[in-house]
């Protein structure tokens, strides 16, 4: 077999099928193949570890919890205002996400004032670069631990799939059941919106 080493692509110039070779991680070479220039060969011992950090929003977070809601192009966008606001009076039920002290993610929570044992859900966002790495499912843990709630609510609508997803999956993560019904219908919006369905997920 011609010598393939970390660092170097093999590829097989005739289309021919690849196998795999165990010297390179992540990659396939074929038994006639050729190394071509050098473009970045996943390998798992080294690649770097990073450090996930999350934590309770501070008052300076409120402007990095508006711009990660901002770039998610799906969330309903609140005034800057109102994620200072946020970080003042409802951290506590809140948490920040930070990867290498980059800011990746938040949730936003409070409790529900009539049901105090119950956590509602406002927004979940994680920065586009630090999706696929469970950063939503991890920072929802924390946070359902950190506050003690004994109920989770929060409100979806159909065509957020990812969000239908988290939170079916931490249902079952936790062992809890669920239920889900309409709670914010169209003809309840002044400008036009999609029906909200409410999650209660308990016992976690």
């Amino acid at each position: 077999m011609p010598w393939a080493r970390p660092g170097l692509l093999h590829v097989d110039r005739s289309g021919r099928s690849l196998r795999k070779c165990p010297e390179i991680d992540g990659f396939e070479v074929d038994a006639h193949s050729h190394p071509v220039r050098f473009i970045g060969v996943r390998n798992a011992l080294a690649e770097p570890k990073t450090q996930t950090d999350v934590r309770t929003p501070e008052l300076e977070d409120g402007q990095h919890l508006w711009r990660l809601a901002k770039d998610t192009a799906v969330l309903d966008l609140n005034s800057s205002y109102s994620y200072l606001l946020w970080c003042r009076d409802f951290a506590d039920t809140s948490v920040i996400a930070r990867i290498d002290g980059e800011p990746a993610g938040f949730i936003t929570g409070y409790t529900r004032p009539e049901n105090p044992d119950t956590l509602m859900i406002w927004q979940v966002a994680v920065d586009e670069k630090f999706r696929g790495h469970g950063l939503a499912s991890t920072m929802l843990h924390e946070l359902a631990d950190r506050t003690g709630a004994l109920r989770m609510e929060t409100t979806i609508t159909d065509d957020n799939a990812a969000s239908n997803r988290l939170f079916q999956a931490f249902a079952d993560q936790r062992g809890a059941g669920y239920d889900r019904r309409p709670l914010f219908t169209p003809e309840m919006y002044p400008d036009g919106h999609d029906t909200e369905y409410l999650y209660e997920i308990a016992p976690l």
